[in-house]
């Protein structure tokens, strides 16, 4: 039995940062102050946040077979994190994001590489009839894996698990994908304020719209429930998002209510901006719970 086994993308991040950071074509060089190679990916991060909150995790993604794939499944089992079933592809390279960290706001190119060779048949049936908690990550990057998703999330709950996603967005601009008809098979949905104005995920029982410092709203039959984020001195919000989803995840794991796993959920998504890359400052779950209070 794991607590969350979470479905998704595992590409690094190279995080450039201070400066201007806004590239000039014409063949012009600018400086930056630093460049970081770090963990990146929505799923990774969020696998991440949940291990540093002490959650027992696995997390399925495909990555190349090539010096960046190798970097990423080395820092996520450093964290204590399985990814012993995260298919190797020979024939594809490791996705790849470059965000450019201005301040608060932050640009990004991504090469997805491997993340949409990810199937269902790479899906252990043992890990998702184990796991506490599903969630999925960027979503409309999983081209090889949301057609089948619908029949492994049914398998998940159907041993027991409850389960998630999110979006992360629609490059494609279509938002659709299938989402919005697998709403009502979801237990809880993380979505940001454009997401959930694009994204109508009716007959989902509990969305959770992330606001950024503004903090976050959860939506359920039940009424509405709103929560503040707690000010902290950001670096870089990279994967603030992700963060926020494990802590809402991990605190619903130990049995707290809607109320106060949202706060906690904040602190956690707050915490992590405190330094460049979305896992460098995941917080415990003492830390988030302390800053939650």
């Amino acid at each position: 039995m794991i607590d969350l086994l979470v479905l998704g993308d595992c590409n690094p991040d190279l995080l450039l940062a201070g400066g201007d950071v806004v590239p000039s074509f014409g063949q012009t060089e600018k400086l930056v102050d630093e460049a970081r190679l770090l963990v990146g990916g929505s799923a990774a991060i969020a696998a991440c946040g949940a291990a540093a909150l002490g959650l027992s995790v696995a997390l399925v993604a495909a990555v190349g077979d090539d010096v960046l794939g190798r970097f990423m499944l080395a820092e996520l089992a450093g964290r204590g994190i399985d990814v012993s079933a995260c298919p190797v592809d020979s024939g594809r390279d490791t996705g790849l994001t470059v965000a450019l960290v201005r301040g608060a706001d932050r640009a990004m190119l991504t090469a997805p590489g491997a993340i949409p060779a990810l199937t269902p048949a790479h899906v252990p049936d043992s890990m998702l009839r184990g796991a506490r908690h599903v969630h999925v990550a960027s979503y409309f990057l999983l081209d090889g894996l949301r057609d089948g998703l619908p029949a492994l999330l049914a398998t998940a709950r159907s041993a027991g698990a409850t389960v998630s996603v999110d979006p992360q967005g629609d490059p494609s601009g279509a938002w659709d994908g299938g989402l919005p008809a697998l709403a009502a098979s979801l237990d809880m949905a993380f979505v940001n304020e454009q997401e959930h104005r694009m994204l109508p995920m009716t007959g989902c029982p509990l969305v959770i719209v992330k606001r950024g410092a503004a903090g976050a709203v959860a939506l359920a039959s039940g009424g509405t429930v709103e929560a503040r984020a707690p000010a902290v001195e950001a670096v870089d919000g990279t994967g603030a998002g992700d963060s926020f989803d494990a802590g809402f995840i991990a605190a619903r794991l130990r049995g707290l209510g809607v109320a106060e796993s949202l706060s906690v959920a904040c602190a956690c998504g707050a915490l992590s901006t405190r330094a460049l890359g979305g896992a460098t400052a995941q917080p415990t779950f003492d830390e988030a719970l302390a800053a939650a209070r």
